[in-house]
């Protein structure tokens, strides 16, 4: 059954779920944009949904959790990934305990350590001319990033990678969403007793590492349960594995494809920074996030009840004419500050200072060893839906 807007008879499924539509969504953001802004529909399973497109009206949704909340919103995990779906006032306090690890200045320490790591995974390829770019480079890059803040051992990195994929991208026919959940539910049911013997493992043997601060962190007087442990576990995992990932796909698949914009990158690397913001809006990794309607409310005369599950459309947002006039073309030299790929209000992501690193270094010390590069010949660039990472990404340089 398609899940069409009940006014203007819009296929919102098709416009958002759909192979085509992940490879290339602005044709279907400008299609909810122009007609249906906020659009209500009886989604997948028969539930009422409803899509918000605009740009003001996502944001507003982003910065009133008291109306539009996280709690509730989806599972992936035995407990509540922490702090996204808390709300505030505890949401408050767990990002009180988590912010100074992931402030400006203290991630900013790390930027001569990344760029080493940066030049060492370019090394195991440049001489060969070719790479799979998501395999070998994207996914890496983060990952012993994330593993090392973590103080967890390298060798378990392709175990975490398959449990990233099973919660975010399960392997299941389109629509069939009870297979999906099941995945996830076991997926989560095995990240749980890894992280159990990890966190016993460090409260009797500290080591390095932001895994040893957590089991000894306090809130109020109070040290975590182990229920708030695994949450704050599961989150960091999914975000220290996949974000990153997927935006360097998304970037390196667009410069790859418009030399002419890598091209001043790589005159100016100084373009990088500010570049990047571009990038992020027009590219958006993460199209959507979810959220539940806790009090009722009208937006744009569609009323919202209690309960209502809604889509905040992360992607079309940012591709809103009213806030970035000619958004479908990628403009360098735009001030693309304001974007929200990485959220707005108290869930704004946790993380993003270390990603614009991550990003940054990346992108520096790639076209400075790798200037000119290319999709080989016949290969067929797919995204997964929800969140934009690559099936494969093999360059030629």
């Amino acid at each position: 059954m398609a899940v069409q807007d009940t006014t203007t008879g819009v296929d919102v499924e098709a416009v958002l779920f759909t192979q085509e539509a992940a490879d290339d969504p602005h044709a279907g953001y400008r299609t909810l944009l122009e007609r249906c802004p906020v659009a209500r529909a009886e989604g997948f399973g028969g539930e009422p949904a409803v899509y918000i497109s605009g740009y003001e009206d996502v944001l507003w949704a982003l910065r009133h959790p008291e109306v539009f909340a996280s709690a509730g919103a989806m599972e992936l995990g035995e407990q509540p990934l922490i702090p996204l779906q808390v709300d505030p006032p505890r949401h408050t306090k767990y990002r009180r305990l988590l912010n100074p690890e992931f402030v400006p200045r203290k991630v900013a320490e790390l930027e001569p350590d990344v760029r080493v790591l940066v030049s060492s995974i370019i090394d195991e390829f440049a001489d060969r001319g070719s790479c799979d770019f998501h395999e070998e480079f994207a996914t890496p890059l983060p990952s012993t990033i994330f593993l090392r803040l973590m103080g967890l051992p390298l060798d378990d990195l392709p175990m975490f990678l398959q449990w990233r994929d099973n919660s975010i991208r399960p392997d299941v026919a389109p629509g069939d969403f009870e297979a999906a959940d099941r995945i996830r539910h076991e997926t989560a049911k095995s990240i749980n007793v890894y992280f159990e013997q990890a966190l016993d493992d460090r409260l009797r043997e500290p080591s390095d590492g932001l895994l040893s601060q957590l089991v000894r962190a306090e809130i109020d007087g109070e040290r975590l349960t182990r229920r708030e442990l695994l949450g704050i576990c599961h989150l960091l995992l999914l975000g220290g594995l996949d974000t990153v990932t997927a935006t360097l796909d998304c970037m390196i698949v667009y410069l790859a494809q418009h030399p002419d914009r890598r091209r001043r990158l790589v005159d100016d690397p100084s373009l990088i920074g500010p570049s990047i913001e571009e990038l992020l809006r027009h590219q958006t990794p993460v199209m959507m996030i979810p959220r539940i309607i806790k009090e009722p409310t009208t937006m744009r005369g569609v009323r919202l009840e209690t309960g209502d599950r809604v889509t905040l459309l992360i992607g079309a947002a940012n591709a809103d004419e009213s806030a970035f006039p000619d958004s479908g073309e990628l403009d360098l030299s735009r001030d693309a500050s304001k974007h929200l790929a990485f959220g707005a209000g108290n869930h704004l992501c946790l993380g993003q200072y270390l990603a614009r690193i991550e990003l940054r270094v990346g992108l520096e010390e790639w076209h400075r060893r790798i200037p000119e590069y290319r999709i080989a010949d016949g290969a067929e660039i797919h995204y997964s839906p929800g969140i934009r990472q690559a099936n494969h990404l093999p360059l030629v340089f």
